[in-house]
């Protein structure tokens, strides 16, 4: 693995730890504010629809410049959602209606840095790792960014929970800053990124040259839509694109049914709930590393894990001892980080093959959170139509089981009649698609 590679990693750790970290602290921030209920899934919506309306566009930026220098300066528009968020209280202290809204439009425009950091950070890979590097890379990126997602949710926790909260309020620069914990998280969540940042920068360029880009919008549009037609009309990505776009937004939408499950079912605070994510690390961490010995070749053979984890999600509404739920998270863990990563670094092969790096993750994107767009509104109905949270959680697994069968099915049709377009999986390639194109 070149250095590169690594320093990659640690900035993408950081900068979605943060990003989740955010969330939590957002939330706490606007219980603070007295926002209301429907604010929590509406942020999340926005923070996808972000990634949804830039799709077209931010492919094409990331193959222009060094991948690097993008992510450094999305990872700024990250920071001035942080700045946003708590800097608005010192404008308007008695205006709190306002700033719970400000506080929602905040994280929208953390989620506009995050739509164009994510093709540079995974573009990135395919420059420095070759095809068959690239199963046992994702394990590395795909495994921390499953576990900051994870972590960051229970960091955010952390820092609104006494006495960390206490500590971090009783420092003198702090109080300068920040008068609540939620604020005072944010400050610290804002230091995160700037980490994330000067990673950002000391990653090496790697001189590799693409095509010159479309600059023109509309033309761009035109453009990317044949991108996602190019990928979707493929034997080989189809399958792994729509198994990723299902897992990512399975994953946002469970995000947000471990914190209502917490609260409802166990009868905990949001910073407990928040800690639950910890505990399915312990899982992920084990998938994701178990995940690294599959070759790229054999990335398919692991479609029947996903229905496995629809139906172990359910148990999580018969279990209320301790142990019982622990171990119920970190099996769901554990499922969700052997499956995706052979399945992502598949898919992110197979784009790279027909596209470029930046456009095919684009794409890859646009698909990903339109079902999140989708998930966590058809979430929000749920909990707007009063339905249990054990309720909610038995038609989400079940869905995931039934779609992932679906699909199961859909790739060996497509395995027994163009075996030729499998065949191809691993080997080297660049952007053939989109030349003929």
């Amino acid at each position: 693995m070149k250095k590169g590679f690594f320093l990659v990693m640690l900035a993408q750790a950081l900068s979605s730890l943060a990003d989740n970290a955010l969330f939590i602290a957002a939330i706490a921030l606007i219980a603070e504010l007295s926002g209301p209920d429907w604010m929590t899934p509406a942020m999340k919506w926005f923070f996808a629809f972000a990634y949804v309306i830039l799709a077209a566009f931010v492919g094409a930026i990331a193959d222009s410049f060094p991948k690097g220098r993008v992510m450094f300066v999305t990872n700024a528009i990250k920071i001035s959602g942080c700045l946003l968020m708590f800097g608005f209280a010192m404008l308007a202290p008695s205006d709190k209606s306002l700033h719970a809204y400000i506080v929602c439009f905040s994280y929208a425009l953390v989620g506009i840095g995050a739509a164009a950091y994510s093709p540079a950070k995974y573009g990135i890979v395919t420059e420095l790792l070759p095809p068959r590097d690239l199963v046992k890379g994702n394990s590395w990126i795909e495994g921390l960014t499953v576990l900051s997602i994870i972590f960051g949710v229970v960091l955010g926790g952390k820092l609104i929970e006494p006495p960390l909260s206490d500590f971090l309020l009783a420092l003198p620069w702090m109080s300068v800053l920040a008068k609540t914990p939620a604020e005072a998280a944010i400050v610290v969540i804002g230091g995160i990124y700037i980490l994330a940042a000067i990673c950002n920068l000391l990653i090496p360029n790697t001189h590799f040259v693409y095509p010159k880009q479309e600059s023109n919008p509309v033309k761009l549009l035109s453009v990317f839509a044949s991108y996602v037609r190019i990928l979707w009309q493929d034997k080989v990505g189809q399958i792994s694109l729509a198994v990723t776009t299902l897992f990512w937004g399975a994953g946002a939408t469970l995000q947000l049914i471990v914190l209502q499950w917490g609260r409802d079912h166990l009868q905990l605070s949001i910073a407990q709930s928040a800690n639950l994510m910890g505990i399915a690390a312990i899982g992920t961490i084990v998938g994701s590393v178990l995940a690294g010995r599959v070759p790229l070749t054999r990335a398919l053979h692991v479609l029947p894990i996903g229905v496995v984890m629809g139906f172990s999600v359910m148990l999580m509404t018969i279990v209320k001892d301790t142990w019982a739920v622990y171990c119920t998270l970190i099996l769901v863990g554990g499922l969700s980080g052997f499956f995706v990563v052979p399945l992502n670094a598949l898919l992110q092969h197979r784009g790279h093959v027909l596209l470029s790096a930046g456009h095919s993750i684009a794409v890859q994107n646009f698909n990903e959170q339109l079902n999140i767009l989708f998930m966590v509104a058809a979430y929000w109905f749920m909990l707007e139509m009063n339905l249990h949270i054990n309720t909610i959680i038995v038609i989400f697994g079940v869905i995931v089981a039934v779609l992932m069968t679906l699909v199961i099915a859909w790739c060996y049709r497509n395995q027994r009649r163009y075996p030729a377009t499998f065949a191809e999986i691993g080997e080297e390639g660049h952007g053939r698609a989109q030349a003929g194109h």
